[in-house]
């Protein structure tokens, strides 16, 4: 199963990029745990400077700006 973190303190883009990723999740209709994380140590431990931050699988795939959707599903479907 996929697994999506957004890391961020809970700010609004944290919660924007939240619900798109959701979003992308229900359009490609995969399974899929999307999960916040908000703990600023583990934030920092991760390497994050620039809130918010996708990973998938364990890898950072964008940081310090909010994907639309759209560019959420490309990085799912790779």
């Amino acid at each position: 199963m996929t697994k999506i973190e957004i890391l961020g303190t809970g700010c609004a883009k944290c919660k924007r990029l939240f619900a798109n990723a959701e979003q992308a999740v229900k359009a490609l209709k995969i399974t899929a745990e999307v999960v916040k994380v908000e703990d600023i140590v583990e934030i920092v431990s991760r390497g994050v400077m620039l809130p918010p931050a996708l990973f998938i699988n364990g890898e950072v795939r964008v940081e310090g700006r909010i994907p639309d959707v759209n560019e959420i599903k490309k990085m799912l479907m790779e």
